[in-house]
């Protein structure tokens, strides 16, 4: 079943995978960082970026298959 909160899951999922196989959007040198080429800090960003976009992705569902079970075992109850 699709959900919005399952929509924004599969986006939190999918966006560093965008990020990191659109290479010509990072594939140069300047801006530089500390000393550091573009093409390195971008990548290791991203591994900060990922790091919580899974960590929100993993929270939402999480929540999503709480109340999910919450509401059948009141619709059970009920019946």
């Amino acid at each position: 079943m699709v959900t919005p909160v399952r929509v924004v899951v599969a986006l939190c999922l999918v966006a560093p995978f965008v990020a990191m196989l659109w290479v010509s959007s990072y594939a140069k040198a300047d801006p530089a960082f500390i000393g550091i080429p573009f093409f390195y800090w971008y990548q290791m960003l991203w591994v900060l970026i990922s790091t919580a976009l899974t960590m929100i992705a993993y929270t939402l569902f999480q929540r999503e298959q709480r109340a999910r079970k919450a509401a059948r075992a009141e619709g059970g109850a009920r019946s």
